[in-house]
């Protein structure tokens, strides 16, 4: 009677562990502008470790997901997450990088639905006919501008090899330093230019969530500040790095997002 009596409490509590893990929303990371979904190795195998379901998303026009650059749109990029979310079975949480905030709130205007909590990390968080390039316009303390190089006859976009480590792995190890201008990948450029379209009752209602980086040259502190104080979140959370914490903070990133979905 005993034994039977242990194994179904142990039996409960496994149900119990199990259902708790269940519970926990699938989480899709959407990689920024000159980069794809591998920059997110790291902090995939956190949230995975810790009972998530993860998704990267590559995002069309670079090597995971090949288009040529004159077939690749902003509408696109936003279907392309829309289309990964429909395959999960409830809403997801939705984090965006860089460039991807602009990704992610297309997909949130078009899905509302199938997102609970949209992340931005170190991000751009439009507002209605914002685009890349005219937020980065008004982004008077980012460093990237001069270093932007653009080929209209090609269609894509690149950053400049040589200023590369001090704009996305400043205060990184050297090892990663040289390693992460050879991870940077070329643009296609229309999504770049291309105005965003959200509405205060399907992208405004969904809830909302910023990762700041305290030391970014990419998009800078002030007006990651600025980002939020004009479209309010739910809860903010600040590192002290560069503009990529997937791979200088991997481990503090994924906390933060799993704090982000614990609501």
């Amino acid at each position: 009677m005993k034994l039977a009596l242990a194994a179904f409490i142990t039996s409960a509590l496994a149900f119990g562990t199990n259902a708790m893990a269940a519970e926990k929303p699938p989480i899709v990371l959407v990689h920024g502008a000159f980069e794809n979904a591998s920059v997110w190795g790291h902090v995939t195998a956190k949230l995975e470790a810790d009972g998530y379901k993860v998704v990267a998303v590559d995002l069309p026009g670079r090597p995971g997901n090949p288009a040529a650059p004159d077939k690749v749109s902003l509408n696109l990029y936003g279907d392309t997450v829309v289309g990964a979310l429909t395959k999960l079975n409830r809403p997801a949480v939705v984090v965006g990088h860089s460039f991807g905030g602009i990704v992610i709130a297309d997909a949130a205007e078009k899905a509302p639905a199938k997102i609970k909590t949209l992340v931005f990390t170190a991000a751009y968080l439009p507002h209605d006919g914002d685009s890349l390039v005219s937020m980065a316009n008004k982004d008077a303390d980012a460093k990237i501008g001069p270093h932007l190089q653009i080929n209209k006859e090609k269609g894509i976009a690149s950053i400049e090899y040589a200023a590369r480590a001090d704009l996305f792995a400043n205060g990184a190890p050297e090892g990663l330093r040289k390693a992460i201008p050879d991870l940077i990948l070329d643009e296609p450029l229309a999504p770049l230019a291309t105005p965003v379209h959200v509405t205060a009752g399907k992208f405004g209602q969904v809830d909302k969530v910023y990762i700041h980086t305290a030391n970014d040259q990419v998009i800078s502190p002030s007006f990651q500040a600025q980002m939020v104080a004009s479209t309010p979140v739910r809860r903010e959370f600040t590192l002290q790095t560069g503009h990529t914490p997937f791979l200088t903070a991997p481990d503090e990133l994924a906390a933060d997002i799993e704090a982000a979905a614990a609501r």
